[in-house]
């Protein structure tokens, strides 16, 4: 039987960018950096309240895919097309007035809900994300 989801993946555009933007911006921490053999980079993030849960930030890289493909895959992340997810806090506009000070990209500024206050941002590869209180 499953038990829980230990990790989710994201692409991203370059690794290190957004190692900075989910630590520096949204107060997560570094889990896991290792680089395997073949010279894949496993970079995982994660909640500081939730050390169970990683977030693999995976790299959109040339030679991972046909040349159109990889373009195709790069266009739809910068679209925002591709990561789309909902992170809960406590107190949302709160939150949003903390991260927008630190520069995060909000599409939507917190608006009620039937099911509480959202934001939306966006991390610096074009991911979409949802910011939610509930109520």
């Amino acid at each position: 039987m499953i038990q829980k989801l230990s990790h989710a993946t994201i692409y991203v555009l370059d690794q290190d960018q957004a190692l900075d933007f989910y630590t520096n911006k949204l107060g997560f921490e570094a889990r896991m950096d290792m680089t395997i053999e073949s010279g894949f980079r496993w970079l995982t993030v994660g909640p500081k309240s939730q050390p169970d849960f990683e977030l693999v930030l995976f790299a959109v890289k040339p030679g991972m895919l046909d040349e159109a493909a990889t373009g195709h895959l790069r266009a739809l992340l910068e679209q925002g097309a591709l990561g789309i997810g909902v992170f809960d806090t406590e107190d949302c506009r709160a939150t949003y007035a903390e991260l927008s000070a630190k520069g995060v990209d909000f599409i939507s500024p917190p608006q009620e809900q039937p099911y509480g206050v959202e934001a939306t941002f966006r991390d610096n590869s074009g991911n979409v994300f949802s910011l939610t209180q509930h109520l």
